[in-house]
């Protein structure tokens, strides 16, 4: 984890997007910091937002593409993916990230890749955006769903 190379960026107006921020129910602390940190940015950027809440990873890409056909301009997805001994993280990981691209594209629409895929719980409680915490996730996520979801309103004229 090293943060180096993240862009540094200016106040963003997002007043007229609608925006959904999905979160998984694993790991609480983690999930609960991510969701913290991207409501403190749409918060920021006056954006429309409301969070719903899905049981884990995998299921972030059907409710994302539920949000994109109720309206929302763009989806924040927000989960915890931890390694255990199995290849479970390998098959969770892969399916949540393609299955969130397909979304996206499908929907001509972003989505802010907040899933967090780590090796142990420290290392997710170092980017939950968390007191003590070395990154914020979650606010990066929403960052860039947010400045994603401007540039494709501003292409589409």
């Amino acid at each position: 984890m090293s943060g180096a190379g993240a862009p540094k960026t200016d106040k963003i107006d997002g007043s007229g997007l609608k925006v959904v921020v999905i979160a998984g129910t694993w790991h609480d602390t983690i999930s609960n910091g991510l969701i913290a940190g991207a409501e403190r940015v749409l918060n920021e950027a006056d954006a429309a937002y409301r969070v719903v809440r899905v049981p884990g990873s995998f299921e972030l890409a059907i409710a994302a593409q539920a949000a994109f056909a109720g309206g929302a301009d763009a989806v924040v997805a927000l989960g915890v993916i931890i390694r255990g001994g199995t290849p479970h993280f390998e098959y969770v990981s892969a399916a949540t990230t393609d299955g969130l691209t397909r979304v996206s594209l499908d929907a001509g629409k972003p989505v802010g890749f907040g899933v967090l895929t780590l090796d142990d719980e420290k290392q997710g409680l170092d980017r939950a955006g968390l007191e003590g915490s070395k990154e914020d996730k979650g606010a990066e996520a929403a960052d860039a769903a947010l400045r994603t979801a401007l540039v494709v309103r501003e292409l589409r004229g």
